[in-house]
């Protein structure tokens, strides 16, 4: 009997080690997953607490801090209506008109424009500034709290350098659509070429790459381009080059010029209107689509919608601007003892007799008065009084680089050419 208790009492000693140690196991594995939990709960903690004291500065206030009403102005709203329901007490609208008007006249306050109140996160939600956005750079904002203060400040701008290219299969804006490019930077690519490349003639497989500047507000909001540092553009198997270079500092005067320094403005644009299409051709025998006959057409048409602004090829002076039935609203500019161009069937006229004219500025808008269709600008050329083809036209060119800073102008490409020569040729349609 003593030997079968000894043999139990071993048992049950035996038994309750084994169940100490598995408690202790258990113990140390809660201790360590407790421990581990603890410590990934305590980064966490960590991290949530810096994204919620991270700064976001807008209009010179940590919002962290603030609460921010938001709201349009109007149709017949005054001042008055925006700003009295949250003036501060002791404060009266007629001061803080008055404060406002000193930076910003009220009368310029506009329909649909967005303005906000900035409130402290206290129990009275404390007004602390009002702020009218007058434009997407520009804000005026008027301190509430303390003596009433105004001032008129922009939104910091930031610029990112980019780059971009691509391949024509169909047309130069769906091409640059395909990279991500808005239409800024397409008239600013079409701008640079306007007298160099004819995009009415673009053939599938012409090329473009570029280096540039984009503008953001609040590092954010794309506010379009600030500048194409270089770009080329390949058409007919002929890159053709465009450097953005200063020439005179102290004035401000730059131009785009190609590797050998020669300007890519010509006394002349390639067309009257920004990148549309070509119509109908100069013509010795046409069918006129009104006249229902055929007879020479003098003229190039350019497709555009109402509208659109008409500009004078080159520096000139209005000799005639008047209405017939057949060219409707037209203009005729003297550019020298040679050239002459006339533009019909506007809508609108912007200039008169007399007027001098600077190439490239808006002498008036697409239409179809007279014998037109449809909206286009009919664009005739002269030299020494006789109506010619102007794409046929061996045209002067504007002024070189000169010749003293040719030297400088090689240093400052040398890189920007090694760079977008490096660059390839993106084919959206290739990859697809």
């Amino acid at each position: 009997m003593n030997g079968e208790n000894n043999g139990w009492i071993t048992y049950l000693i035996q038994n309750n080690r084994m169940k100490k140690l598995i408690a202790l196991a258990f113990t140390a594995c809660l201790i360590v997953l407790t421990s581990c939990n603890d410590n990934e709960e305590t980064k966490d903690l960590a991290v949530l607490e810096q994204i919620k004291i991270a700064p976001v500065y807008l209009y010179g206030y940590d919002l962290n801090n603030y609460n921010v009403v938001e709201d349009t102005v109007q149709s017949g709203a005054t001042f008055n209506d925006l700003i009295a329901p949250h003036l501060v007490q002791g404060q009266s609208a007629y001061e803080a008109a008055i404060t406002m008007d000193s930076v910003f006249p009220l009368r310029k306050i506009q329909a649909g424009k967005p303005y906000k109140i900035i409130k402290r996160k206290d129990k009275a939600g404390t007004p602390e500034a009002f702020i009218y956005e007058a434009t997407r750079m520009e804000y005026v904002q008027l301190k509430l709290t303390g003596q009433l203060e105004a001032k008129a400040n922009q939104h910091p701008l930031t610029v990112r350098r980019k780059t971009a290219s691509g391949v024509i299969h169909s047309t130069l804006s769906e091409a640059m659509e395909e990279e991500g490019l808005g239409m800024s930077a397409i008239y600013e690519l079409s701008d640079i070429y306007k007298w160099t490349i004819d995009f009415f003639k673009l053939q599938e497989g012409d090329k473009f790459k570029m280096i540039y500047q984009e503008r953001y507000i609040n590092d954010s909001i794309y506010a379009g381009i600030e500048a194409i540092d270089v770009a080329v553009f390949e058409t007919g198997g002929k890159p053709y080059y465009a450097f953005d270079y200063v020439t005179d500092s102290i004035k401000g005067k730059r131009d785009y010029y190609s590797d050998k320094g020669t300007t890519l403005r010509n006394f002349f644009l390639k067309a009257p209107v920004n990148y549309t299409r070509i119509s109908s051709r100069y013509s010795g025998n046409r069918f006129h689509p009104v006249q229902k006959r055929w007879k020479a057409h003098r003229g190039t048409d350019y497709a555009a919608g109402y509208g659109t602004p008409i500009v004078s090829t080159a520096n000139g002076v209005v000799t005639k601007s008047g209405y017939t039935r057949g060219n409707g609203n037209y203009v005729k500019v003297r550019h020298n003892g040679t050239y002459e161009t006339q533009y019909l069937h506007m809508t609108k006229r912007l200039v008169k007799v007399g007027q001098s004219v600077a190439q490239g500025q808006t002498i008036g808008t697409v239409g179809s008065t007279g014998l037109a269709t449809g909206p286009h600008v009919c664009y005739r050329f002269w030299v020494n009084g006789v109506q010619v083809d102007p794409y046929k036209q061996n045209l002067p060119s504007a002024d070189p680089l000169p010749k003293d800073q040719m030297s400088l102008f090689q240093k400052h490409i040398e890189p920007l050419k090694a760079e977008i020569d490096n660059l390839p040729y993106k084919d959206t349609a290739a990859v697809l």
